[in-house]
């Protein structure tokens, strides 16, 4: 595949601080190679504004392999950009054309305010699974995989959920800034599995509860899923759903036993 060199117009939201009002700010980026990611483009960018004596831009990043969920960019309008499923840092240059003129943004949700340029604060996400996206039953020692039979397609369905990366385009691109399909996705791929089973409902109204202290509702408009990265269905936010309403009564229950 030939290389080619393409001349970009970018318009990036430039903010100091949450505090600030932030504007945006135009850079030309000159004879970028169509093979180079994204990420490496703002990277090329950034030594360029070092080099003349400027403020580089502030972005997350990590893995660059579409598996940490940090490259949170919003560009020209869409999560993580034009491509479906991929993260900002596995799409290329040559999904665009030489003169096209791009605007990145951060995320923009209530629930993750801004900490600088196109960084996030993603914290309420962290206060989500503090609340119950793990598993403290006490089990020994761990046994063998195959001594708990688990059926393929619940198997299946738990590692689709767990696909997740947490990057919060679902939030980004939601209407009402909702985060019921990242909450939905750790809930079932821990309700799914037996391991799970024995603090099933505890879990789904924690997390639910404490998602419904930081984000919005969700209406079903379906924009989560077309911007996941992985890809994950918004059926886990139905099953997430049909177990808080069973919790609610479980968990009522047994609080009056108790």
């Amino acid at each position: 595949m030939s290389n080619h060199l393409k001349d970009i117009t970018l318009k990036i939201w430039r903010q100091s601080g949450p505090n600030d009002g932030g504007h945006f700010e135009t850079y030309k980026v000159d004879e970028i190679s169509d093979e180079a990611s994204f990420l490496e483009m703002l990277d090329y960018l950034n030594e360029r504004l070092i080099n003349e004596g400027n403020e580089a831009i502030v972005f997350d990043h990590d893995c660059r392999e579409g598996i940490c969920g940090t490259c949170s960019l919003m560009i020209n309008g869409q999560a993580h950009g034009p491509e479906r499923a991929t993260a900002t840092c596995q799409l290329h240059m040559r999904k665009f054309k030489s003169g096209d003129s791009i605007t990145i943004e951060p995320w923009r949700a209530k629930a993750f305010p801004i900490v600088k340029d196109l960084m996030v604060d993603r914290s309420a996400f962290d206060r989500i699974i503090e609340s119950g996206g793990f598993i403290t039953s006490p089990t020994g020692g761990a046994p063998d995989a195959n001594l708990i039979p688990i059926p393929k397609p619940v198997a299946d369905a738990a590692m689709d959920s767990a696909e997740c990366i947490g990057c919060g385009a679902c939030v980004a691109a939601c209407p009402n800034g909702a985060a019921n399909l990242f909450t939905s996705a750790k809930i079932a791929h821990l309700n799914l599995l037996p391991q799970g089973q024995a603090e099933r409902y505890k879990r789904v109204e924690a997390m639910v509860e404490t998602m419904d202290e930081y984000f919005g509702s969700c209406t079903n408009h379906g924009e989560c899923e077309a911007a996941c990265p992985k890809e994950i269905s918004i059926d886990v936010i139905a099953l997430a759903n049909a177990d808080y309403r069973k919790a609610k009564v479980k968990n009522r229950k047994q609080l009056a036993r108790n």
